[in-house]
């Protein structure tokens, strides 16, 4: 018989390990997904658990978002790209999302988020504007992939190295307070509220050894810098920022190269360079990789289960709070940001 409740902290362990066995897995799905952002942000984590015989046959991560002056919703999940369930069968599938609905009128929420995606690579004709997931399948090691290179690509990342520039890998403090400061300055640049530091912290603190941060460096100076999130054979780059000042010394080329070296030789077979806009500046430069798109499959369902089209109503607002955004003071966007970026589910 099909059991559904509520995962607690005890679960920790066995849900992480149901997690690394499943094939359509991401980093987000680990419990130190749901840790980090009840830390960080006090959103409520409501993750379930399916069960038959007392073995996980699937799991369902949400987030209680209750945003002020908007309708509460639960999202699968927020600050990322993938978070749908993870289940031995569609049945099952269906039987936790049923539950979330349930679970959904109880906290009054007025949505569902399901951030999926399709699972074989866009092969029919592309709409340009789709949104996908940009994937890459490695060899058994770097070598092996820089030879996979074309010419163009190996240049760059040589011309990146004869100007001098150094990468180094770790996950310390000292290093997350170098990734924060490219990331914040970058974020100011593109005017969008950044992640406040201690959501990296938690990040740090309960993904352990899932979690690598690469800097890429002229002299003492951090100029890159990407933060790298694994499970099992598979790892993501969910942020990952350069000083645009510096990009006539190719900081972004030596940065994907030097993460993508470092997952390889450790055993990865799949690397996740995150959402792109089809066809867009983002989307070549993923491309030139070898990256393949999967198209997102997002959902928004309402407490009765039927998808519906949420408004954009910041459309026509947007380019302009952004202009205004990247005129006010670093300081103040640092302070800023954290509080408006928590009630930002993308």
């Amino acid at each position: 018989m099909l059991t559904i409740r509520l995962a607690e902290t005890q679960d920790q362990a066995c849900w992480n390990e149901y997690v690394k066995q499943h094939s359509e897995a991401s980093p987000y799905h680990l419990y130190a997904w749901r840790q980090s952002i009840e830390q960080a942000y006090r959103h409520k984590g409501i993750y379930l658990i399916a069960e038959e015989n007392e073995h996980i046959v699937g799991v369902l991560p949400s987030i209680l978002m209750s945003p002020p002056l908007f309708s509460n919703k639960l999202c699968c999940l927020p600050f990322c790209d993938m978070g749908k369930p993870l289940c031995n069968s569609l049945s099952i599938k269906q039987n936790l999302i049923q539950h979330a609905l349930k679970l959904s009128q109880q906290h009054q929420c007025k949505a569902i988020e399901l951030r999926e995606e399709d699972t074989e690579t866009l092969s029919h004709s592309p709409k340009p504007g789709n949104k996908v997931r940009m994937k890459l399948a490695l060899p058994t090691d770097s070598e092996a992939l820089w030879s996979s290179f074309k010419s163009k690509l190996r240049s760059q990342v040589r011309k990146a190295e004869k100007n001098g520039l150094t990468y180094e890998i770790g996950h310390s403090i000292e290093q997350l307070q170098a990734f924060y400061q490219v990331y914040a300055f970058n974020m100011k640049r593109l005017g969008s509220p950044a992640h406040a530091y201690h959501w990296f912290e938690a990040i740090l603190e309960h993904y352990q050894n899932h979690c690598m941060i690469v800097l890429v460096k002229m002299s003492s100076q951090t100029i890159g810098a990407g933060l790298v999130l694994t499970v099992g054979k598979k790892a993501s780059i969910p942020w990952a920022s350069t000083l645009s000042n510096y990009n006539k010394y190719a900081p972004n080329m030596l940065l994907y190269w030097a993460t993508l070296k470092q997952v390889t030789d450790t055993g990865i077979q799949e690397f996740d360079f995150g959402r792109s806009t089809l066809g867009e500046g983002t989307y070549k430069f993923k491309e030139q990789w070898g990256a393949q798109p999967y198209l997102l499959n997002w959902k928004t369902l309402n407490t009765q289960g039927k998808a519906f089209q949420m408004q954009n109503t910041n459309s026509k607002l947007r380019p302009m709070v952004e202009a205004i955004w990247r005129k006010l003071p670093l300081g103040l966007t640092n302070t800023l940001g954290p509080q408006l970026r928590r009630y930002i589910s993308l």
